[in-house]
């Protein structure tokens, strides 16, 4: 399953690789930050919810404005 996770508050590369690792010490996780959409593309391989991904976001310092299932063909 694929998810984007919408942030607020990046501003910088390190902010986009403290929220990309905070992400992918969660188990089943496999996020890729795209700071300039400021937004977390996330696959996951277990069952992880929404509010654990909040969580991490928002420990790392950040807002997290919404959290998407992202389905089509390509996801």
């Amino acid at each position: 399953m694929k998810k984007i996770i919408e942030i607020n508050g990046m501003s910088c590369e390190h902010c986009q690789a403290r929220v990309e690792k905070a992400l992918n010490e969660l188990d089943g996780v496999d996020a890729k930050v795209e700071l300039k959409k400021k937004r977390a593309v996330v696959n996951l391989t277990k069952d992880v919810s929404d509010q654990q991904l909040k969580d991490v976001v928002t420990e790392a310092g950040y807002e997290v404005v919404s959290i998407t299932e992202k389905k089509g063909l390509f996801s």
